[in-house]
Order: C-alpha cells, then structure tokens, then sequence
C-alpha cells in the first residue's frame, strides 16, 4: 500500500507562526501552492479542522472525504492562538520551553497523549483501509500528527523533529502488506514529497 501524509496548505494563523491546534482556522488562500494538484488517490482521510478539510477538497476535488478525530493537532491549551513574541514573558511558557516540549501544554494536551491519539488513529484508518484492500490513501493532517506518525513507524527509529512538514508539504510511504496483516505494523520506504 501507498500512503501520503500532507500537511494542510497554510492559515492566517501559520503566516503569523501562532499555536493553532484546536482553533478552526479556514485556509489562507494567498498561501496556496499549486504544485501538488497532479496527486491522485483511492481514499482520502481528513483531519476535522477546516483547514484539512479544505486542503484536501483543492487537491482531490470532489473526493469523498473520510474525518477521523483523532487526526486533529495538539490542544496548546493556555497558549492556542498565542505565538513566541506574545508568550516570551510567560512563566508557564519558559517552563514548557525549558521542559524541551515535554511539559503538557497547560490547560492542553501532553506530548504523550497528543502522539498516541494520532496513531491510534492512524492505525485504525489503515485497519480500515486495508480491510477495503485500498491500495492508495492520501492523509490531510498537521504538522505535529504527521511527525507522530512518522516517528511511531520508521524502521530507523529516527526523532519526532525529524519528520517536521512545511505546510503543503508531506511524504510518500510504502506498506508491505504483510506488515500490517501480521501486526508488525512499519513502513518500508519514507520519502519526502
């Protein structure tokens, strides 16, 4: 099986370089890019914010979507909407900096609980896809969901950083499919799209 993991194409939020997790920010449409119109794909497995949702409608027009909840980013908690300049002050801030990210974000989501949310979600989409014998799959998610996943399955075990996606950006990722039948669950080829 085929899988792409996208990062949806940029919101006002990600142009001011904000915590966007749980707001529901439409697209920036000046911020489009058109170079991965020519994408085609069996099944196409969304994120809920709108962001995804429309991400995905400009790149698979027409295509039914599939919403899976887990999928959403990270709830920033105290610190959604804020960016660096507006929280630089911040105590809690500077403690959750100084944590290394592996604070939870107060009033929000721990790292921990944000990670295993997303695979899990993940995992049941691929059950599902695969259950349908789907041969290719498209996920429009975030940022922080992609490097989750990507970091859970990589044969090399490389970091959660490692995997960071560029709005509108993403990679392509081969199965095997005895890799997900026998629950050994990885991926054999990650490449950047």
């Amino acid at each position: 099986m085929e899988v792409i993991l996208i990062r949806h194409f940029k919101t006002k939020g990600n142009l001011e370089k904000r915590y966007i997790g749980r707001t529901d920010e439409p697209l920036d449409r000046m911020a489009i890019p058109q170079r991965m119109q020519e994408l085609k794909t069996e099944r196409v497995i969304v994120s809920p914010m709108k962001r995804c949702r429309q991400t995905a409608e400009i790149l698979f027009p027409g295509q039914t979507q599939t919403v899976c909840d887990s999928l959403r980013e990270c709830d920033f908690g105290e610190f959604e909407g804020k960016n660096y300049l507006e929280l630089s002050a911040n105590p809690l801030y500077q403690g959750w900096i100084d944590s290394g990210g592996t604070m939870p974000f107060p009033g929000g989501e721990s790292h921990d609980e944000f990670r295993k949310r997303c695979v899990q979600g993940f995992e049941h989409m691929m059950d599902q896809l695969e259950k349908d014998a789907c041969k290719n799959a498209a996920f429009v998610v975030h940022g922080g969901t992609i490097m989750s996943i990507l970091e859970t399955f990589d044969p090399e075990h490389r970091e959660f950083y490692h995997w960071q996606a560029a709005n509108g950006e993403g990679f392509r990722i081969k199965i095997p499919d005895e890799a997900w039948k026998s629950g050994r669950k990885y991926f054999a080829e990650i490449e950047k799209l």
